[in-house]
């Protein structure tokens, strides 16, 4: 049996890396997994219990004994924690302030890392997050960084109806101690600032079908 594939696409807050990521999936017919979401649900979780998410070993401590399951629905990872999966309690403005808290933890890290890799258990997989490229996935030969002014991230935030301090996020994300927010080596660097959700998806996709095209032919990309 072919290993699966596993597209690896990194990148800062509202870079796009969530829509592309969608767009590149549901393009190739492969399994979608936003590893944001992951964090985010141990970050609920851990606020439903009353853990103070500043307390490393508190945190660490919940993620040795949550019972969570992974489950694809509609093409889609899900982490379901108790047999539940909260998909809008995970997107409250609490949660989104206690993530970097809990992402910054190396035990959660280690964990998380183990169980995005069980990801391939679903088949080939698009996998967006901040380190899938330099930590989860490092072997990938498939691998893009988003980003975008500071600016044009702010708007689409806004948009979204969301306030979040960006800036300080990046700054939490790649001065952390493990797994920080980084370029993957040999990643393709794409600035989404002027392009559109469509344009960005093309232009990953294509790079992934001459990657694929030549693969098959035991060639070099020309990328």
């Amino acid at each position: 049996m072919e290993t699966p594939i596993v597209i690896a696409i990194d990148g800062t807050s509202a870079s796009g890396k969530s829509t592309n990521a969608r767009l590149v999936a549901r393009a190739l017919g492969y399994v979608y997994v936003d590893t944001g979401a992951m964090y985010r649900t141990l970050a609920w979780y851990c606020l439903k219990l009353g853990v103070d998410v500043k307390d490393p070993d508190a945190v660490a401590r919940v993620c040795r004994r949550w019972k969570t399951e992974l489950r694809c629905v509609d093409g889609q990872v899900r982490l379901l924690v108790d047999g539940y999966y909260p998909e809008r309690e995970i997107r409250t403005a609490e949660v989104s302030a206690a993530v970097p808290h809990v992402a910054a933890v190396p035990a959660v890290r280690r964990w998380m890392k183990r169980k995005q890799r069980e990801c391939t258990k679903f088949g080939n997989l698009v996998m967006e997050g901040r380190d899938i490229g330099t930590n989860v996935f490092p072997e990938t030969e498939f691998k893009y960084y988003l980003d975008a002014s500071l600016e044009e991230r702010h708007r689409r935030r806004a948009a979204e109806g969301v306030q979040e301090d960006l800036a300080a996020r990046d700054q939490q994300d790649s001065q952390r101690a493990v797994a920080p927010l980084m370029i993957p080596l040999g990643a393709h660097v794409i600035n989404t600032s002027e392009m559109s959700p469509e344009q960005t998806s093309a232009l990953i996709l294509e790079d992934i079908r001459q990657r694929l095209a030549a693969r098959r032919t035991g060639g070099a990309s020309s990328s």
